[in-house]
């Protein structure tokens, strides 16, 4: 049974569209952050990660291309819409990550008179986006690698991305989104489910667009557990169809302590 925030969204396309709108969500999302799985943990031996590694090297160089060919296809101003109306501030600090090219996420932001930070592991992508949104500050780094000041930014995004660590790390990054975030701050991110998956729990690999990825993810119910535990509001869950794909979006809110001001 869905919590009673959750509900069920479907973005329209058509089915002569959908290999485009495919394309589309790697080159203006997914591309950003697959890369950020490369050192894939101890549920995989090193020999396999490394080989990842190369090949995904390879796919990035591809997808920077496919990108150039394919920018604006992609819409995600519903989801974006949709989270900065829950904000509490309309101008403030944004942390992308796995940012990508900064299309579509920091460029809206920045758009409204934000300041944006981006990580992204791929150099190609961070080519990009220094062309594409160049008032955005870049990271080239591994997501779980970066750190930064208590209390820094009033929004945290990491779209099509997490799911891409093995599911050992959620936790800790969860914990740092939350140091992060300022008082009244808020976080948006894409979770797989057994909509996408097919199982309920699932560490893996599975083919897109040809190639063999890896997904984690834990049951929604733990999840929401985890973020309720380090002290998140969970404000809304949508499961959303983008592109023919169905996954989770959670925005969730940093919890007041004594003595925040909220």
């Amino acid at each position: 049974m869905k919590a009673p925030w959750q509900k069920l969204s479907a973005a329209p396309y058509s089915s002569h569209a959908s290999v485009l709108v495919s394309i589309a969500r790697i080159t203006a999302i997914r591309i950003k952050i697959l890369s950020s799985q490369l050192s894939c943990g101890s549920r995989h031996d090193e020999t396999k990660a490394l080989q990842m590694k190369d090949t995904l090297r390879e796919i990035y160089d591809q997808f920077a291309e496919t990108y150039e060919k394919n920018r604006g296809l992609f819409d995600m101003s519903e989801v974006l819409d949709s989270f900065y109306a829950k904000l509490e501030v309309k101008e403030g600090k944004l942390l992308d990550l796995g940012c990508g090219s900064g299309e579509p996420v920091a460029r809206y932001f920045i758009d409204r008179n934000w300041s944006a930070v981006g990580i992204d592991f791929s150099e190609k992508m961070i080519e990009l986006a220094s062309k594409y949104v160049p008032e955005m500050q870049t990271i080239n780094s591994d997501i779980r690698e970066v750190d930064f000041e208590p209390d820094l930014f009033d929004a945290i995004i990491a779209s099509y991305s997490l799911f891409h660590l093995p599911v050992d790390n959620h936790a800790e990054l969860f914990k740092k989104i939350h140091r992060w975030l300022r008082p009244d701050g808020k976080t948006l991110f894409t979770y797989a489910t057994e909509e996408y998956t097919g199982s309920k729990e699932f560490d893996g690999y599975k083919t897109f667009m040809g190639q063999e990825l890896y997904y984690s993810h834990k049951t929604p119910d733990e999840l929401y557990a985890d973020l309720e535990s380090i002290g998140f509001n969970i404000e809304s869950t949508d499961y959303r169809n983008i592109g023919n794909e169905i996954f989770l979006w959670v925005t969730a809110g940093k919890r007041a302590v004594d003595g925040d001001k909220c």
